[in-house]
């Protein structure tokens, strides 16, 4: 005969949870009251009472065993199929309330109880999919096709980076990066991995450890044929990897396609070392002086090779020694006669970066050089005592001191084979003059004074890399990394110098500049069928790039499996 005991020791779950809210709410017993009676802890009592004053705990009874609860057939099986994407009972109720259907969270599970489903694993927010804050957590890298993104549409932050797609069709960045052996993965092609170092320094990323500000742009992805670029620990991993005989075919393969499409003159190449600071402890690392610092410091030698006409970067060598310095220039000349057949360069340095030995070795293999002589007290004492100086001019614009004095000369130097040609420049603007020596005594004196003042450009474009493509933020003691950066910069030089080329008016900007007036924005991207359509918002410089003749360049992406692009500017 039920009697008060029916109440204080129910039987089953629905109603002890009841009476043990009735009991902490109605009677003000405390937790571990409450708890003792009913067979609970204290803490799931707190629970209980949490989830009954937000209205997350349903007393409906438990149907009689053998029975099934009334829900709705169509109701029954949207449930099922939600689970069946491991949906937690809580979210196919939210979803079905957003339908307009009204039902709690514990029918459904008495449903999917009642259907044979186990209750689900319990599941971190990581696991799940989302962050702390509720953003979704972008996927592992994968590669991924046009098509199988078709019907797809999406905002992207740095949909810029598509207006170098048409160039680096046209360089075949696909051939180069097959050329260069480069290493990869079934996951991760290579072609894709070199896409993503690429986007990250078309961007001017600092650091490879700052690639998660990109990791939940799916733009970026699709520009490097990825669901999502790959995350720090993976562009770290990669750059390892590569070698120097991989970076240095990337680099012939790369100048032999812009050769081809006319970018380089080739005639006068300046060379220039540069050091990229280490701060980190590493005994392994000489130190070198570094011109930007001003002061002799551990870091990494590095080389560039620029081309005097066009002021693009064409050659870099990384972890360079300093007993290999001097060889430097003979392994520029390797390089360049194995991509430029047939184009005998003039190669312009300063006085520092190679000796005279290396400079008769040059005169013998018929290449022509100009360069410094390291002056002495003796040297600069003996030029108030000559004569015959001669005024000439400079044709250079934006010039301080066009129309310096030069006096020539023929001499000999220690170690040297033969004898050399001497001008000595004064009045251009420092306080001692310059003596210049090359082998070259068939051009004007003017171009020979011409073409060493050109040599400055190396250290502006070396200035632009550090400012831009962040060479001197380089995290990594690891020497191949920083020769793949190197390379990575140059290949970006070029792909903004040819943007410039077609943008009237900005031909002769810098990197900065059009970055911030054409590359960083955002734009919607739009995938029908093969067809990609990336459309930008209205700027003040779109005018300018709807002139571009984009209908000339590629119209499709640099990716394996292609895919139709087209650029529209609002």
């Amino acid at each position: 005969m039920p009697d008060a005991a029916d109440f204080l020791h129910p039987t089953t779950e629905w109603q002890r949870r009841y009476e043990a809210l009735r009991a902490s709410f109605v009677e003000r017993l405390p937790a571990r009251v409450v708890g003792e009676r009913f067979g609970y802890a204290p803490g799931y009592v707190h629970l209980l009472r949490h989830l009954f004053r937000h209205g997350k705990i349903d007393f409906s009874e438990a149907p009689p065993s053998g029975r099934r609860s009334r829900v709705p057939t169509a109701v029954r099986t949207k449930i099922c199929a939600w689970r069946g994407q491991n949906l937690s009972a809580g979210e196919i109720a939210q979803l079905l309330g957003e339908e307009g259907t009204e039902i709690s969270v514990r029918t459904v599970e008495r449903v999917l109880a009642e259907e044979g489903f186990p209750k689900l694993p319990r599941r971190l927010r990581l696991k799940i999919g989302l962050t702390v804050k509720g953003a979704s957590v972008p996927e592992s890298s994968r590669a991924v096709t046009v098509a199988e993104l078709d019907g797809q549409s999406f905002e992207s932050a740095a949909a810029g980076v598509f207006l170098f797609a048409p160039f680096l069709s046209q360089l075949g960045i696909l051939d180069v990066a097959r050329d260069a052996g480069l290493p990869g993965s079934q996951v991760i092609p290579a072609s894709h991995y070199l896409l993503s170092f690429l986007a990250l320094k078309l961007l001017g990323t600092e650091r490879y450890a700052h690639v998660g500000d990109h990791a939940f742009d799916p733009g970026l992805g699709l520009f490097a044929g990825l669901n999502v670029l790959p995350k720090c620990t993976a562009c770290s991993t990669y750059s390892y990897s590569v070698d120097a005989v991989h970076i240095q075919r990337l680099q012939a393969a790369f100048v032999k396609r812009a050769a081809k499409l006319g970018l380089y003159d080739g005639r006068v190449i300046n060379l220039d070392f540069h050091t990229v600071p280490h701060y980190g402890d590493d005994s392994v690392l000489e130190r070198h002086w570094a011109g930007a610092r001003g002061k002799v410091m551990k870091g990494v030698l590095t080389l560039f090779a620029q081309d005097a006409d066009s002021k693009l970067l064409l050659y870099t060598a990384a972890d360079i020694q300093r007993s290999e310095a001097d060889d430097q220039v003979t392994e520029f000349l390797t390089f360049w006669r194995h991509v430029r057949r047939g184009v005998a360069p003039t190669l312009v340095f300063d006085s520092r970066f190679t000796t005279y030995p290396k400079l008769s070795a040059l005169n013998r293999a018929h290449v022509r050089f100009i360069t410094l002589r390291r002056r002495g007290n003796s040297l600069l004492q003996r030029v108030d005592h000559l004569d015959g100086w001669t005024r000439i001019h400079i044709p250079h614009e934006k010039r301080k001191f066009p129309n310096p004095e030069v006096h020539e000369s023929t001499i000999t130097l220690p170690h040297y084979d033969g004898a050399v040609r001497q001008v000595i420049v004064r009045g251009n603007g420092h306080e001692k003059p310059a003596f210049l020596i090359s082998n070259d005594f068939e051009s004007p004196v003017e171009l020979l004074v011409g073409h060493y003042a050109r040599r400055w450009r190396v250290e502006n474009g070396i200035a632009e890399a550090v400012k831009f493509f962040h060479l001197n933020a380089l995290s990594s003691p690891i020497l191949t990394k920083v020769h793949f950066d190197v390379a990575l910069t140059m290949i970006a030089d070029t792909l903004y110098t040819m943007l410039a080329h077609r943008l009237r008016g900005f031909e002769d900007c810098d990197a900065p500049k059009l970055f911030r007036h054409f590359v960083d924005g955002k734009g919607r991207i739009d995938i029908r069928g093969s067809r990609v359509e990336v459309t930008y918002p209205r700027r003040a410089h779109n005018p300018i790039l709807r002139a571009v003749p984009w209908e000339t360049l590629p119209r499709h992406l640099p990716l394996p499996a292609g895919g139709e692009l087209s650029l529209r500017f609002l």
